[in-house]
C-alpha cells in the first residue's frame, strides 16, 4: 500500500511539474528548480509518514527543511553581493567592493584626470601621491589604495607622502545621496540594513584593522546621517 501511494504521489508531481514548466517563464523555472529537491524530499517524507514509516519519513522532511534553508541563504547572498561604496574627494572618486575589499578609483583633476587607478603604473601612482599630498582627504584615499596594491610603497615615496594624519576631517555636511553611496545602499534602506552595511564596511576600513581613518570617518558619518531619518 505504501509503495502504491508513493508511486501515485510521484506521478502527480511529475504531471504538475510538466504543466508548470510549459507555462512558466525562464526566471520562474530557474527559481523552481532550486526548490525541487527539498520539495521532493518533503513529499516522499510525508507519504512515508502517513504510511506508517515515520522513522524514515520524518528525517527526510527535516533534511528537506535544512536543504531549503541553505538554498535561501545562497539566494540572499547573491542578491546582496556586489555592493560597492563610493567616496569622493577633491581629486579622487574611490570605490570599495564590500565582498572582496578591493578598491579602485578615477582621478577627477590634475595631469592624470580621467585615469582609473588600476590602469596607472606604480610610478604614475607615486607621482599622483606627490600631487595630492596637500589635500588631506585625497591623500588618505590614495594611501588606502596604495596600501592594498603596493605594500611597502611608503619606503619609496617622499618623506612627506604617506605621513600619518591626525584629528578629524572637515568634510562639510554630507548629503543623503552621498551617505547612500558610501554605504552602498539604495535610497530608503531600512535602519537594520544601514547598521548592517556600516558594520560590514568598518571591518574593511577601520584603522585598527589595517584600514584608513578618512574612510572610517566617512562611513560613520554616512551611518549617522541615514539613521537620523529613523530616529523616534
Amino acid at each position: 500500500m505504501s509503495i502504491f501511494l508513493l508511486l501515485v504521489g510521484i506521478t502527480a508531481l511529475v504531471v504538475l511539474g510538466l504543466y508548470y514548466f510549459v507555462s512558466a517563464t525562464p526566471a520562474q523555472v530557474a527559481g523552481t528548480l532550486r526548490l525541487l529537491g527539498p520539495a521532493f524530499l518533503v513529499l516522499v517524507g510525508a507519504i512515508l509518514s502517513f504510511a506508517g514509516r515515520v522513522s524514515i519519513g520524518a528525517p527526510l522532511i527535516m533534511l528537506a527543511v535544512a536543504w531549503f534553508g541553505r538554498q535561501r541563504r545562497m539566494v540572499n547572498s547573491r542578491r546582496t553581493g556586489g555592493q560597492k561604496s563610493v567616496v569622493r574627494s577633491a581629486w579622487l572618486e574611490m570605490e570599495l567592493d564590500h565582498d572582496s575589499g578591493d578598491m579602485d578609483g578615477v582621478v577627477l583633476v590634475g595631469r592624470f584626470e580621467g585615469r582609473r587607478l588600476f590602469e596607472m603604473s606604480d610610478d604614475e601612482l607615486l607621482e599622483l601621491a606627490a600631487d595630492v599630498k596637500d589635500d588631506r582627504e585625497s591623500a588618505e584615499l590614495l594611501e588606502a589604495y596604495l596600501d592594498r596594491r603596493m605594500p611597502g610603497w611608503r619606503d619609496d615615496a617622499d618623506a612627506d607622502a604617506g605621513a600619518g594624519h591626525r584629528g578629524p576631517y572637515s568634510t562639510g555636511a554630507m548629503t543623503h545621496e552621498e551617505a547612500y553611496k558610501i554605504l552602498g545602499l539604495e535610497p530608503g534602506a531600512a535602519a537594520v540594513d544601514i547598521r548592517k552595511a556600516h558594520r560590514s564596511l568598518m571591518q574593511r576600513v577601520h584603522p585598527d584593522l589595517g584600514g584608513n581613518a578618512f574612510l572610517a570617518q566617512r562611513v560613520n558619518e554616512a551611518r549617522d546621517v541615514l539613521l537620523r531619518d529613523h530616529a523616534d
